[in-house]
């Protein structure tokens, strides 16, 4: 009898008869790993991991598998009894037919039709379309239905251990579960409960709505979870996210060339990177381009005085970077454009970013005399930080000193033909806008407006320079999008992803949404930190984000760190005591107890003008570089690091590690 039962139990488990009452109307989605059970009624009832039997989701909490949001009533009885405003319409009805779900809401006089694709690895939801009763809105001359977005999936899951911020997954070492886009397209994200979250995702009006899906992602832990998402991002053309974590590349110090001095010292700076082991070195865009106040040109892209054949030169230092042994990366601004670039001067592009538009209540003549400018719309609030008081009207830049609050709206102290432009008459009713200017720098950039093909044309010029034997990227600036940024951010780096041959080893970036996890397999470098502060600053910020990016299944980049010479003065750090060997022991041996990497900006001049102190900052890079390719450390020496109130220096004794703790701090 008890055999029987055994053999009951064991078949249950095979062929997913689990605990949780399914009803006969109640919607099954099924794959090798999870079973997903919704009622008739939308809601969600179970998710249940196969290999363990264990339930994924609370209690019963009326939390709907789908949504649907209109920003305000449109059917005429509907409009005459709701208010108006933003409402979010809950799914209260769902049958499956086939591979679709069909999905019937409160209120709203619709449905929606899901596609499914179940694979062994994930399940993809797909808004098909919307099924509409004209009859409903024939007396209406608009577009049905009137949605502002659709949630795709929302799913209740239990805290576990680790939930990734990013990735938008709660796991721990038996179960991982993520809601994850497929594409930019999904707007993914989570609400916090008291012992779960709801994994959203949704599909956005403007952006892509029909066509556009997420999927949902539940396997045996960890590591299952990465095979899944490597299935899945082979399956949708993706960037190998799962495979650049996984490859000893991404971990690897990294020296970064700085002072736009390549390729003439292109030797020197080999030398110093084999002094410190290094595998990876990036080069800054503007140590290959002409440029001016750091970010003046960035668009133009022109090759500079010291490439005189261009792309021909570039490949050959390339060449010679490789033959050391050394994989070159490119840093660059991908969506920003100078503002003495040929995108502002003397006519600036349409296609630059606005924050506010405004119309003109009354034309401009082409007079430089102009002290007032009249618009339609409320000033109030408009930038008022100084250098970034610029509008935009045609293809000429206007600098303003204040504004009026009350009609008639003005801006006032106008000073016409800012940054150049040339001086035009504006008509009456032309709109134009606020300049978005780059809060970075004195400033010297403005962004690209990421709702143009302005983006395109930028990539395609970087991706001449990418294509010509550079191996990685640096997505700098990347915060520099208009909104929403949860789209734009990793959109932008997507398109210029999609231009770049060979697909880069790993990439990192200055910013980061949902759908360029994909991409960054390494996330962001924070910037330098002074001798006087950089330890401080190391545990701080890296060390404070490494287990936030842990859960992420992602590594930090605990750089950019500077060596600077004795006495040095920049504007990081003025007289600088220098940046001595204990500064990169400390630093290093947190880098190896998180298993992350740094990035060492090298400037020839600072090295050579503090020559002995250099060498045995970069032999203490050659040393932890060595331990961390040939894993050297154990378990508990990771853990041990991990105590930032001690500091440890590392000595090779016979090839292996020696680690003493050090008092001089």
């Amino acid at each position: 009898m008890n055999k029987m039962i055994l053999a009951g139990v064991t078949l249950g488990l095979l062929t997913g008869c689990f605990s949780t009452q399914v009803e006969p109307d109640d919607v099954v989605i099924e794959n090798a790993r999870f079973r997903l059970v919704a009622g008739a009624d939308a809601r969600v009832k179970s998710l249940v991991l196969k290999a363990t039997g264990e339930e994924c989701v609370p209690g019963d909490e009326g939390i709907p598998l789908f949504s649907v949001t209109q920003d305000r009533p449109f059917n005429n009885e509907i409009k005459l009894i709701h208010s108006h405003k933003r409402t979010t319409y809950p799914a209260n009805a769902l049958r499956r037919e086939g591979d679709r779900l069909v999905v019937g809401f409160e209120i709203a006089p619709y449905e929606a039709a899901v596609d499914l694709k179940v694979t062994d690895a994930y399940v993809e939801f797909r808004l098909a379309d919307f099924l509409v009763d004209k009859e409903d809105y024939d007396y209406l001359k608009m577009d049905v239905p009137p949605v502002a977005s659709f949630r795709v999936l929302q799913l209740p899951v239990l805290n576990r251990r680790n939930f990734g911020d990013w990735l938008n997954a709660s796991w721990d070492e038996k179960s991982a579960i993520g809601v994850v886009g497929t594409s930019p397209y999904a707007d993914i994200d989570h609400e916090r409960r008291n012992a779960f979250r709801i994994l959203t995702a949704d599909l956005v009006r403007g952006q892509k709505l029909k066509g556009a899906s997420a999927a949902l992602v539940a396997a045996n832990g960890r590591e299952d979870f990465l095979d899944c998402m490597d299935r899945l991002e082979e399956d949708f053309d993706l960037p190998r996210g799962v495979k650049s974590r996984r490859s000893d590349a991404v971990n690897a110090f990294i020296y970064h060339v700085s002072g736009v001095t390549c390729p003439t010292n292109i030797d020197a700076h080999i030398k110093w990177a084999k002094k410190g082991g290094f595998k990876y070195m990036t080069i800054n865009i503007g140590n290959i381009c002409k440029e001016t106040g750091s970010w003046g040109l960035e668009g133009d892209y022109d090759f500079n005085e010291r490439y005189p054949r261009g792309k021909e030169d570039l490949k050959a230092m390339l060449a010679k970077i490789k033959a050391s042994g050394i994989h070159p990366g490119l840093h660059f601004y991908h969506s920003h454009i100078g503002m003495k670039s040929r995108y502002v001067t003397p006519v600036a592009d349409p296609r630059l970013n606005k924050t506010r538009r405004f119309t003109l209540a009354k034309p401009l003549d082409a007079s430089t005399n102009t002290t007032e400018l009249t618009v339609f719309e409320p000033t109030e609030g408009v930038t008022m930080f100084p250098a970034c008081r610029v509008l935009q009207f045609g293809g000429e830049l206007i600098a303003y000193e204040s504004y009026t609050k009350e009609p008639p709206y003005r801006f006032l102290g106008v000073k016409r033909g800012a940054w150049d432009t040339t001086v035009t008459a504006h008509p009456y009713g032309q709109v134009g806008g606020i300049l978005d200017i780059s809060e970075f720098g004195m400033p010297m950039s403005c962004y690209l407006d990421q709702n143009t093909d302005l983006q395109e044309e930028v990539s395609a010029k970087l991706a001449e320079i990418y294509n010509c034997g550079f191996e990685y990227v640096y997505f700098d600036g990347s915060e520099g999008v208009n909104a929403p940024c949860n789209f734009h951010v990793s959109n932008a780096q997507y398109r210029q992803w999609k231009f770049l041959e060979p697909k880069p080893l790993f990439a990192e970036g200055a910013a980061k949404s949902h759908f360029d996890w994909h991409m960054l397999s390494g996330a962001n470098a924070f910037d330098c930190f002074g001798p006087k502060i950089f330890k401080k600053n190391i545990v701080r910020f890296p060390v404070a984000q490494a287990p936030l990016s842990w859960q992420d299944m992602t590594r930090v980049n605990f750089g950019w760190w500077a060596f600077w010479a004795k006495g040095k003065q920049d504007w990081w750090e003025k007289n600088s005591a220098g940046t001595t060997p204990d500064h990169w022991q400390f630093a290093c041996s947190q880098c190896l107890a998180w298993d992350c990497p740094a990035t060492i900006l090298v400037n020839i001049s600072n090295v050579e003008a503090d020559r002995e102190n250099a060498e045995a900052c970069f032999e203490v890079m050659r040393k932890w570089e060595y331990v961390r390719c040939n894993r050297l450390l154990t378990a508990e020496q990771k853990e041990m690091l991990k105590d930032t109130s001690k500091e440890y220096h590392l000595d090779l004794v016979d090839g292996k590690p020696v680690l003493t703790e050090w008092t001089g701090r």
